[in-house]
């Protein structure tokens, strides 16, 4: 009896470290069959999942009755090229549109994207953009980063999360320790950044420290960084990156965020079921999983098989289970809000609309622009 109970007590917890994607606009009968299984922490939506409010609501709502308590409900809301809700309620700008145009409109920014995912049912939207808008990773980051200036990124950031704070919606900074110097795309490839510690603490870091208490969550990318302590190992899978330089020399204390470990950055390194368990023992709180069932399946059972086969991490396990669940307890409390009316929801779309078109008369000219 006490057996089956340790693997209770260990499946639980394997899951609950878990955030994972969904296929479809409606849920399926197999998803919901092993999401009773796995019973995640929350639920990661995209633009496929995605037709309106009211679908998106009733989605949420069938999901995450399968997850942990205080679940999350995620979506990718930035503005600009990563926004998945444009189509169905209108196209918010991109960091670096609004930080040109002037940083009194980015708590605005904040304000609007909180609206908006709200009136969707969410709870999180994975943003802001940490990373510094460098030469390098131009074409790869596009109009996602604010500035390359870490102190604009900071302003910008610091201004959007007491947007999205105002309507209780958690952000999340992203992409630690920083995708500026990064020319591949981590959802294809590995990026090897070449920049040392010296470096990265001046640069990339200095909106993780500004904002370390500020911030709920931090994600964490599958980029190198070879010329620091931390080598050739991913910084998803690092206990170096996670647990030495985020959480004891930043002082971070908030949720830490894996990327998607289903990107080609992580998984060209090490299957999934190796990044999971190595994800863990760097440190990680919640891993997030975003569209195979069969890789999400794959990850929960390699938890759980190694916290078979090893006691210690069968206890890292349930530390970090109740860990994230007194995070979560304080971040994510709550059922989904009421939905808008119709009136309401249009008056959000046409305020969108008028942000955005104030944002692009606002720009300055080509010359003056943030290199």
């Amino acid at each position: 009896m006490k057996a089956n109970h340790s693997i209770a007590r260990l499946r639980r917890s394997a899951g609950s470290l878990l955030v994972v994607g969904l296929q479809g606009t409606q849920l399926t009968g197999l998803e919901g069959a092993w999401l009773k299984v796995v019973r995640p922490a929350g639920i990661i939506l995209f633009r496929r999942n995605i037709s309106d409010a009211r679908q998106t609501r009733s989605l949420l709502s069938e999901a995450t009755a399968l997850c942990e308590t205080n679940s999350l409900r995620c979506v990718d809301v930035e503005g600009g090229t990563v926004d998945r809700l444009r189509d169905a309620l209108a196209p918010i700008p991109s960091a670096q549109e609004v930080a040109r145009a002037g940083m009194k409109f980015a708590r605005l920014h904040g304000d609007l994207v909180a609206q908006a995912v709200r009136a969707f049912g969410f709870n999180t939207t994975l943003a802001p953009v940490l990373d510094l808008g460098l030469p390098e990773s131009v074409v790869v980051m596009g109009t996602r980063s604010a500035s390359a200036s870490a102190t604009e990124v900071s302003e910008y950031a610091r201004a959007f999360l007491d947007g999205l704070s105002a309507h209780n919606v958690a952000g999340c900074g992203k992409h630690f320790p920083g995708l500026g110097a990064g020319t591949r795309d981590s959802h294809l490839e590995t990026p090897a950044i070449q920049r040392d510690m010296r470096e990265l603490w001046r640069d990339d870091l200095a909106p993780y420290r500004a904002l370390r208490r500020r911030l709920p969550m931090v994600m964490v990318n599958h980029a190198t960084y070879l010329a620091t302590p931390g080598k050739a190992r991913p910084a998803s899978v690092s206990s170096y990156w996670i647990s030495t330089v985020l959480r004891k020399r930043i002082g971070y204390n908030g949720v830490v965020f894996s990327d998607d470990l289903e990107m080609g950055g992580i998984l060209n390194f090490m299957s999934i079921e190796e990044a999971v368990i190595a994800s863990v023992r760097a440190g990680m709180d919640l891993m997030e999983i975003c569209h195979s069932p069969e890789l999400i399946l794959s990850a929960y059972e390699a938890l759980v098989a190694e916290g078979e086969r090893s006691k210690s991490f069968a206890e890292l396990l349930a530390a970090r289970a109740r860990r994230t669940a007194r995070l979560r307890a304080a971040l994510f409390a709550g059922t989904i809000p009421p939905p808008l009316t119709a009136p309401r929801f249009e008056a959000l779309r046409a305020r969108i609309l008028q942000f955005a078109q104030t944002i692009a008369r606002s720009q300055p000219a080509s010359e003056d622009r943030i290199a």
